[in-house]
């Protein structure tokens, strides 16, 4: 891959980000994103040779830049479990905050064969069996409360998964997938994964 061929890709995997994210995969043609790249759409075909493949290309991406927020917010975060459990979601959350479409891009992995799928998932299964095994041990050693790591786990993906899947019924109840909605959320997220979490008090 060339210097200049580099940033061209790079430059196709943000503007299909955020029209995906945005607008919605079915809405989104190659030329629109190669009208938004400012490429002509064979150039986006040369990298991508269907939006199918850009799609996967977008989410695997993202899946790596997510896995070096999580590992870096993990290495820096004091020993206290709740306090890591912190800093981890908001690591996970702030690409999202600069970046609302992020959240949109979450409806668009079901759109996803199931090789892509498994490629996708393949990259986030070693998060997540990190992140059982660490709450497992931490409620194992009486740090954290006892309970299903998995299940925790699942109801905070569900909580994130069904804003993003939802928009048109959470706008009903007042809930917009703007920057300062993001934070809202990740503000209830993070007091509903403390009360969870939380040791009984001796």
């Amino acid at each position: 891959m060339t210097a200049r061929g580099r940033p061209t890709r790079d430059r196709i995997l943000e503007a299909a980000l955020d029209q995906f994210g945005s607008r919605g995969f079915e809405a989104v043609s190659l030329d629109d994103i190669a009208s938004d790249v400012g490429v002509a759409k064979q150039t986006v075909l040369y990298w991508f040779p269907s939006k199918d493949h850009l799609l996967g290309a977008v989410l695997q991406h993202t899946a790596d830049e997510l896995g070096v927020a999580v590992e870096a917010a993990v290495r820096a975060a004091p020993d206290d479990p709740l306090e890591r459990v912190e800093a981890v979601v908001k690591a996970a959350f702030r690409p999202a905050v600069r970046r609302p479409a992020l959240l949109g891009l979450v409806r668009e992995v079901s759109r996803l064969d199931p090789q892509q799928s498994e490629l996708l998932l393949g990259r986030v299964r070693p998060m997540v069996e990190d992140a059982v095994a660490y709450l497992g041990r931490e409620m194992a050693a009486g740090r954290l409360r006892s309970g299903n790591p998995r299940l925790v786990l699942s109801l905070a993906y569900a909580t994130v998964a069904g804003i993003a899947t939802e928009p048109e019924a959470l706008r009903a109840v007042g809930w917009e997938p703007s920057v300062a909605g993001i934070r809202r959320l990740r503000s209830e997220l993070l007091a509903f994964l403390r009360a969870a979490l939380a040791p009984p008090a001796s």
